[in-house]
């Protein structure tokens, strides 16, 4: 009588009825022998090899955001204009030393008083002494215009930025998690903040206020109504968290909410608040120069690139340079950031980029 060895579950998959079995398997981790295909369902050795790391080690928001932006082309240009035009705004009062005039200094010797205050030279006063033109009538600088106009948007859209975030960020967890009538009362805030028209709203209340601070009203009035957006998304992602296993495990473990809010559920929304944040910034530069072009934004004489748009209107056609170099800085400014934002969209937060 002869007795056939159990075949390992792991090593073999169940014969159809009436095949034999064979009689030998190859050992876990040896290759195939030459002239034979690998069994079925089964990857290389060299695929698995390389995929197992990945999925073995964690990795954090920022980790995955760092690893995945170094791989595109695109991304990796928007992020170094996107860190110029933050250093140039940093080193705004430098960089106008260095091209040896302050945005407010009158250069009378660049323009022509008999052409209507029109630049000497071609290119709107392009040179040496004066790196990108000057301004027609009053001859300032626009290389210290424009730099320091970087500062004061990017300023204002950073602030605006945070303000919407920590907002926005603690009325979606708050109204995600604790529900009921929690839920219900901030929720219909944020309907009642949406529901204004806010570009109008803006624009009378900017222009009530007089006598304050322009930065800070124009920082205050654009983070007023931009929180409900992303209130919206942190409540949908904190309901879809509330209940997950590690939550309930910190509950029964004695863990309070504001333990529960701070580590567990704010590292679960973490990926698309960064990716939203970041789509949150061109829409804040575009903001403050629409309201300065409008005239209730930044005031003269602190240079604003919206502003200064809104100035060379008049001279498009005698002087163009004047119109085309602070639109440029503009449009550079929210499409490197709008890039950005789009690729940390797609890889932190990927079911919402394509919804």
């Amino acid at each position: 009588m002869t007795t056939t060895a159990p075949v390992p579950e792991d090593r073999a998959a169940p014969a159809p009825s009436g095949t034999p079995l064979p009689d030998t398997a190859p050992a876990a981790g040896t290759a195939p022998a030459p002239g034979t295909a690998p069994a079925p369902g089964t990857a290389p050795a060299s695929d698995a090899a390389t995929a197992r790391p990945a999925a073995a080690h964690g990795s954090s928001p920022w980790q995955l955001a760092r690893r995945e932006l170094g791989r595109r082309t695109a991304v990796r240009v928007s992020l170094c204009v996107v860190l110029l035009f933050v250093l140039m705004a940093l080193a705004a009062p430098w960089l106008g030393a260095l091209g040896g005039w302050s945005p407010e200094e009158f250069d009378k010797t660049a323009i022509d008083p008999y052409l209507g205050g029109q630049p000497l030279g071609s290119l709107g006063g392009i040179g040496p002494e004066h790196w990108l033109g000057v301004e027609p009538v009053t001859g300032r600088d626009l290389f210290a215009r424009v730099v320091h106009g970087a500062q004061v948007s990017l300023l204002i859209a950073f602030a605006a930025t945070a303000i919407v975030v920590v907002t926005g960020t603690a009325a979606g967890i708050a109204a995600g998690y604790f529900g009921g009538r929690t839920d219900t009362v901030l929720s219909r805030l944020m309907d009642l903040t949406m529901s204004f028209p806010s570009l109008i709203f803006m624009i009378a209340m900017l222009s009530v206020a007089k006598d304050v601070n322009r930065l800070v009203l124009m920082t205050s009035v654009i983070g007023l109504f931009g929180w409900p957006g992303v209130a919206r998304i942190v409540r949908g992602q904190t309901l879809s968290l509330r209940h997950r296993e590690y939550v309930d495990a910190a509950r029964v473990g004695g863990a309070g909410s504001w333990r529960i809010l701070t580590r567990e559920i704010l590292p679960g929304v973490s990926g698309p608040v960064i990716a939203y944040t970041t789509l949150l910034i061109p829409g804040m530069i575009s903001t403050e120069a629409a309201l300065s072009y409008l005239g209730v934004g930044v005031r003269p004489p602190t240079p604003s690139w919206g502003q200064m748009i809104a100035e060379s209107v008049a001279f498009y056609e005698t002087d163009p340079m004047y119109f085309v170099i602070p639109s440029v800085f503009l449009f550079l400014a929210v499409l490197a950031f709008t890039l950005l934002g789009d690729a940390l969209r797609d890889i932190l937060d990927p079911r919402g980029g394509r919804s």
